[in-house]
C-alpha cells in the first residue's frame, strides 16, 4: 500500500499511521469486503519528499502494478531503505508476502 499525504509536522507520524490503519481496517471490516477479518501487519515505512517532487511520487505510485511485474515489493522496499540511507536489520522488517 502506498499513501501520499501531506500532514502537519507537529503531528507525530506514528499517530497519523495508527489512525490511518485503525480507520481503514474498521471501514474494510464494516463493509465486509473480505471473507475474514482484515488487519494491517505491524510497522510501516515512511519516506518524505519535497513539494517539488509530488508529481514524480504520484507517477511512481500510479505505475506500481506495472512496476511490480518487474520487481518485487521486497526488492523495491530494500532499495528505498538504501536510497534514504536507513539502517535496517532484515529480521525486523515487514512480513514479505
Amino acid at each position: 500500500m502506498h499513501i501520499l499525504t501531506g500532514y502537519q509536522p507537529s503531528q507525530p507520524l506514528p499517530d497519523l499511521l495508527r489512525d490511518i490503519k485503525a480507520n481503514t481496517s474498521r471501514f474494510i471490516n464494516e463493509k465486509k469486503w473480505l471473507p475474514g477479518k482484515f488487519r494491517w501487519q505491524e510497522g510501516y515505512g515512511a519516506f518524505s519528499y519535497s513539494h517539488s517532487q509530488i508529481n514524480d511520487v504520484i507517477q511512481y505510485i500510479n505505475s506500481q502494478e506495472e512496476h511490480h511485474k518487474k520487481s518485487s515489493f521486497k526488492d523495491e522496499y530494500l532499495k528505498l531503505l538504501e536510497k534514504f540511507e536507513v539502517d535496517y536489520n532484515l529480521e525486523y522488517l515487514l512480513d514479505w508476502i
